[in-house]
């Protein structure tokens, strides 16, 4: 199926980059919200961008004012009546998509595919709540939406080739990298950043090392900025909350780093609020570092890149255990949706796990389980290859394979 007309439900930040995106590609499209305030902010977020492009100098002023055109922004859904595609992207709450989804099937053709931005919860549940499963789909967009080219396509239980064969098609004609990943918690990107991310956390809460240089160590490595200026971006609160949805589904190996909840509860939620790991404006990491203070200090606790950097890579190998994803696919997902680099190339985290060497990557995660538990516990398939001597580039054969 061609898609002709796109809706978006949602003028928030993502929900108003996506509109944005779609516009770019040339097709029409219907943006609402229930509130007038958001509409007009979701509105000036496009206009921003497009506004930013004629600034550049990669956009007339009538280019722009084309494309603007494109966007329909409305309070009611009285402009959904032929569309092809809507992407929901209202807050991460199972309630109210579930409710938004009811009310669009009451409006939008038959065929009309439901796609969710939800960076996390389940597709197939999603799915249930309506009358057409197999029309229902994941899309899940990258912040900033109009610069990051990854999307993953996430289908349900009940989910159809025919909309996963056109929910492909649809993102690459928006100029994205789509990646399929089957359902799991956190899907795909996020499931692997996040126990980086909480390594990090606990090499800071532990004292092991303070957050500039874990930033700028990791920085040093191959990402684009280190997990407490990413984590200071994202939102401290937005942080906790995957990590803990996380644990509740993958048990002991995703358990939180305490200091999340404690920036939490203290408002310390990132860039949004001047104040999360740092300080931005006039606010200073101190109370961070009282927290901190607050701890026992781990006698043992060293902070490493491969401290970090080696669970993101487990969670990977377990990612392709499960039949997540393709290699390829795990690898391109990193790439560009998390910016991954090694040595000064763009390479993911199997390439890199088949860089270093498979049996290197083993014994240091066995050495990590048996130092801070269950986190580094490493997975089945690392062994397996190990085992069969697959050990990466030095004998031709790993997750690739090569000359």
């Amino acid at each position: 199926m061609y898609i002709f007309r796109a809706g978006v439900v949602g003028a928030g930040t993502m929900g108003g980059e996506i509109a944005q995106v779609i516009s770019f590609s040339g097709l029409p499209v219907v943006l609402k919200d229930v509130d007038q305030t958001m509409l007009d902010r979701g509105m000036a977020t496009i206009r921003r961008i497009y506004q930013s492009r004629v600034d550049k100098g990669k956009m007339s002023a009538g280019e722009m004012a084309s494309k603007l055109a494109l966007v329909a922004p409305t309070l009611t859904y009285d402009g959904f009546g032929d569309v092809d595609i809507v992407i929901e992207a209202v807050p991460e709450k199972m309630a109210i998509k579930k409710q938004v989804l009811a009310e669009l099937e009451r409006v939008v053709p038959e065929m009309t595919i439901f796609a969710s931005n939800t960076s996390a919860l389940s597709i197939s549940e999603l799915a249930a709540a309506t009358r057409r499963p197999a029309r229902v789909i994941g899309m899940h967009f990258f912040n900033p939406a109009h610069v990051m080219r990854l999307v993953e396509i996430i289908p349900g239980l009940e989910t159809s080739q025919e909309t996963i064969d056109d929910v492909v098609t649809f993102a690459e004609s928006l100029r994205k990298i789509a990646v399929v990943v089957q359902e799991c918690p956190g899907f795909l990107v996020n499931r692997l950043l996040m126990p980086y991310l909480n390594e990090a956390t606990y090499c800071l809460q532990e004292g092991a090392a303070a957050a500039a240089e874990i930033d700028k160590a990791v920085a040093e490595f191959g990402m684009p900025m280190g997990p407490f200026a990413l984590m200071d971006m994202i939102g401290i609160d937005v942080c906790q909350h995957i990590e803990e949805y996380l644990y509740s589904e993958y048990g002991p190996r995703m358990e939180p780093a305490q200091l999340f909840a404690m920036l939490t509860a203290a408002g310390r939620l990132g860039k949004k609020v001047n104040k999360g790991f740092y300080g931005y404006g006039g606010e200073t990491d101190e109370p961070v570092l009282q927290m901190i203070a607050g701890f026992s200090r781990a006698s043992d606790s060293a902070f490493s890149i491969e401290r970090v950097i080696y669970p993101l890579i487990n969670e990977a190998i377990l990612a392709l255990q499960e039949h997540i994803a393709s290699i390829n696919d795990i690898d391109m997902a990193l790439i560009a949706g998390a910016g991954m680099t090694y040595r000064g190339e763009r390479k993911g985290p199997l390439t890199i796990a088949d860089l270093i060497g498979l049996d290197a990557m083993l014994a240091g995660l066995e050495q990590f389980h048996a130092r801070y538990g269950e986190r580094f516990r490493p997975a089945r398939l690392l062994r397996a290859k190990v085992r069969a001597g697959h050990l990466g580039v030095k004998t031709g054969r790993g997750f690739h394979e090569y000359a």
